[in-house]
């Protein structure tokens, strides 16, 4: 598939933070933290993002094999710690939103997305190991490995979110919602301002570290 414009811009600043070798997971986690706060937070936007940092990843690390473990680690975890981010931010947009709208199917459909992201994680990866020379391969795939073995922090933080949705009060009927797809707005334009909000906090300006 053709990347659009915004995607080729974050796969280009994805592949040179790689490269450079410096600072790769603040680098990569800034990159992606400032291309889901530029529209709304929904699976569809959190897919072409992730698809486009997996191809930046993957051009970042080919031809350089002998420094490409610790770049690709450091790059794979920002996805990660990135995503974790959004599936947090999802999980309030919901909680926020469930006192506003009445479909509640669709509230339903958008926690079942929060799950998906750890799938979107590893399936991002597997695509760079299948890209790669035998060594990048190997590298990735012991990373995959791990990640299973101790959980993401996208798929905790999935499992967190889904714990605390489990108990959602009964959503107000007072206010109608004409469709489902103004319900998925809704909730993307609640996310996305949740997100900008939580991206602005972990600022180093605002840090209290």
């Amino acid at each position: 598939m053709t990347e659009t414009a915004p995607q080729q811009h974050i796969t280009d600043a994805v592949r040179d933070a790689v490269k450079s070798g410096a600072d790769v997971h603040q680098q990569v986690k800034d990159i992606i933290l400032k291309a889901l706060t530029s529209g709304h937070l929904d699976m569809d936007n959190i897919k072409k993002v992730t698809e486009a940092v997996g191809k930046g990843i993957a051009q970042g690390v080919a031809g350089q094999d002998e420094h490409a473990k610790e770049a690709f680690k450091q790059a794979a975890t920002a996805l990660d710690d990135t995503l974790a981010i959004a599936a947090e931010a999802s999980k309030l947009a919901i909680q926020e939103a469930a006192t506003k709208v009445s479909a509640h199917h669709d509230l339903n459909d958008a926690a079942n997305a929060i799950q998906d992201m750890e799938r979107l994680f590893i399936d991002t990866l597997e695509k760079v190991a299948k890209g790669g020379s035998q060594v990048i391969a190997d590298v990735v795939n012991d990373f995959i490995d791990h990640s299973r073995r101790s959980g993401s922090a996208v798929g905790k933080q999935a499992l967190i979110a889904l714990d605390a949705l489990k108990d959602l009060p009964k959503i107000s009927t007072d206010i109608l919602v004409s469709s489902s797809a103004a319900t998925a707005s809704a909730l993307a334009k609640i996310g996305g301002g949740i997100l900008l909000g939580i991206a602005e906090s972990l600022q180093p300006s605002n840090s209290n570290k």
